[in-house]
């Protein structure tokens, strides 16, 4: 059960705070870093909070969208605006990539790019830095990507899990959080053409080369094994979209 609005709020000067949606993210940001604001607390009614913020409305809206879109806050329909329970890492909301995306045309190619510049990195990070408990998750999700490999859709679900888990094992919030936002929109491109999938033995492979690097702590290895991986599934994927434009043409492939 939710939890009931804070007492911390009958505490506050409204005098003492600000009054742009920036000042708001920071007050509240700052309220549920020491603890002030606990995961799963309510904040009070939006005519309330602006009250006591010393704000507008339209002024609050916007800081708290902000709050949502990093993950930090929840608005619920019918319910409030909750504080998340905590992750390892922040989540970035896609949606904004998407709007871009649609708004100035970024290719495949262009998204492909980014994904592969901010896994590099993080593929040598976290060869560095990945904790035992990391390697564990990573081993365990190879095993299911083995034992999915005539399963594309169940095995789509691993791969990811596996990428999830190299980017928290490289310590970087804002790189994880990067990759994230990309990854999810790939990984929506993908599962629409997964289940043309030829050769899911061979990723598997790659994941393992991945993650052999990792164990032996090479972030040389391990950045130019998922280089190579990230390369091998565009080129899949290029393959699957083709098949499904050819039988959607109603052609012999």
């Amino acid at each position: 059960m939710p939890k009931k609005t804070p007492a911390v709020f009958q505490n506050l000067n409204s005098e003492k705070n600000g009054t742009t949606a920036e000042e708001v993210v920071v007050r509240l940001r700052d309220m549920i870093h020491s603890g002030e604001l606990s995961p799963g607390d309510r904040l009070p009614p939006e005519r309330d909070l602006a009250k006591l913020l010393g704000v507008s409305r339209p002024t609050l809206r916007a800081g708290i969208r902000s709050l949502a879109t990093v993950g930090i806050l929840q608005s619920r329909q019918g319910a409030g605006t909750f504080v998340a329970e905590r992750h390892e890492s922040p989540t970035l909301d896609s949606s904004a990539l998407r709007m871009l995306s649609a708004l100035h045309g970024f290719t495949s190619d262009e998204m492909f790019e980014a994904r592969l510049a901010l896994e590099m990195s993080i593929a040598g990070m976290a060869a560095e830095r990945a904790t035992s408990e990391q390697m564990t998750l990573m081993a365990e999700q190879i095993t299911g990507m083995y034992a999915s490999i005539d399963d594309p859709e169940q095995y789509l679900v691993h791969d990811m899990k596996f990428h999830q888990t190299i980017a928290a094992a490289s310590n970087n919030r804002i790189l994880t959080s990067l990759m994230n936002m990309v990854a999810t929109i790939l990984f929506d491109s993908r599962s629409k053409t997964v289940k043309r999938a030829r050769d899911l033995k061979e990723s598997a492979e790659q994941h393992h080369n991945i993650y052999r690097a990792m164990r032996e702590r090479d972030a040389e290895a391990a950045s130019r094994a998922m280089h190579d991986h990230l390369v091998e599934t565009q080129k899949a994927q290029r393959l699957e979209e083709e098949e499904a434009r050819v039988l959607s043409s109603g052609l012999e492939p």
